[in-house]
């Protein structure tokens, strides 16, 4: 039996780390094709702008109810769900495109945004679900699989577009991919009732029982203050570091673009490394020093004077954004038992703060410039680092109450 149990976890470790990568080739099989969509449908930047909030609106309309599927037919048939959504939709965005509609592709974005919302959720859900069987701590490293999934699909779409080859094509072939891997890869995650469970756990009706009260449980919500620090964090030097590098140092565009790279490579890099030190120093410890970093290197990056200490500010930076949001998804499902809504709860707040917090601080850029007003962010930081004990592992007794 703990054989069986064993080769189950094993596969489904894999199974979750392919479903994380394949959601970041898509987000990034998009994402760096939008000058062609910009171009395709004559927008201007102010109106792609405005047609990218189509997906966010999307996710968001999904993610507070995500727990609630989750908890209804479990990560493995929501992951099929939503990965056929998302392969629709984008086949919806290839065709509207062919067309030149802008209405219909708005619609298909907001599908498509709906999809990736409820992908994110159950992912992280089952990640969480491994990490419990394995006994250690593996979420970060599902994290920079989407990372890499994220770098490749940006590589491709590159490619892609130096090749000549039109984004309707690409999305579509992506889109048979998606469907491919969503019907295959959730067959071996974890069952819906793991074999071998006794004890308390035992006795609760599905191990993801729907919390009707997540949203007002005071852990979560701390949690989720956290997390949006993170992912405030992390937003900001997604869109932000390269322009403010141009902007505030006086960097040719190809070299802020190199201190992206940097950035990018520091959070990969430690999301794929940090699940020993989580598991050594303690998920509050670690999450101390990751904000605090974050702080360091955002200061750094903002004051040096030199591109060479404005570099060790972005890889700084990067280090510190890499671990607070798998952390996040890690405490938010502590209680097995409430994973799903309380994921969901945490999953929400994030992505309000990463969709919504660098376009606020384009806004305060056009007052001080996108340099300063990266310091914008130090407050969530600073707040994240105050709260960071919110995220400390619940007793295994009392998650079980």
């Amino acid at each position: 039996m703990t054989l069986t149990l064993n080769t189950n976890v094993k596969a489904a470790t894999v199974a979750t780390f392919l479903v994380f990568g394949m959601n970041g080739l898509v987000f990034a099989s998009w994402a760096a094709r939008i000058p062609a969509v910009t171009q395709t449908l004559n927008l201007t930047s102010g109106q792609m702008g405005t047609l990218l909030l189509c997906i966010a609106v999307g996710s968001l309309v999904a993610l507070p109810s995500a727990g609630w599927v989750v908890g209804r037919i479990g990560t493995a048939n929501t992951i099929r769900g939503a990965g056929l959504l998302a392969a629709a939709a984008a086949a919806g965005i290839a065709f509207a495109l062919m067309a030149g509609s802008v209405p219909t592709t708005a619609v298909a974005l907001f599908f498509y945004g709906m999809g990736i919302g409820l992908w994110d959720v159950a992912q992280n859900i089952e990640g969480a679900d491994v990490e419990h069987q394995l006994g250690r701590t593996v979420m970060p490293q599902f994290h920079a699989a989407f990372s890499g999934g994220a770098f490749l699909g940006a590589v491709i779409g590159a490619a892609l577009s130096a090749l000549g080859v039109g984004l309707p094509e690409h999305l579509l072939v992506i889109a048979v991919i998606v469907v491919v891997l969503s019907l295959t890869a959730p067959r071996y995650f974890l069952p819906a009732e793991p074999a071998g469970v006794s004890g308390p756990a035992a006795d609760a009706p599905a191990r993801h029982a729907k919390a009707p009260t997540a949203w007002k449980d005071g852990r979560t919500l701390l949690i989720g203050v956290v997390v949006l620090g993170a992912t405030l964090t992390e937003g900001a030097g997604n869109d932000w570091i390269a322009k403010a590098a141009v902007d505030g140092l006086g960097a040719m565009e190809s070299t802020g673009a190199l201190l992206f790279a940097l950035f990018v490579a520091a959070m990969t890099l430690m999301r794929f490394l940090g699940g020993r030190a989580i598991d050594r120093f303690g998920r509050v410890a670690v999450l101390r020093a990751s904000m605090a970093a974050a702080a360091v290197g955002l200061a750094l990056f903002v004051f040096a004077g030199n591109l060479v200490l404005a570099g060790a500010g972005a890889a700084l930076w990067g280090m510190g954004a890499a671990l607070a949001f798998p952390m996040g998804m890690s405490a938010a499902a502590d209680d097995p038992r409430h994973g799903a809504a309380r994921v969901s709860v945490v999953s929400t707040i994030g992505y309000v703060a990463f969709l919504a917090g660098p376009p606020l601080l384009g806004f305060l850029g056009d007052l001080t410039g996108i340099h300063l007003a990266l310091l914008a962010i130090g407050a969530p930081i600073l707040l994240a680092l105050w709260l960071a004990r919110a995220a400390e592992p619940l007793a295994t007794e009392s998650a079980l109450k």
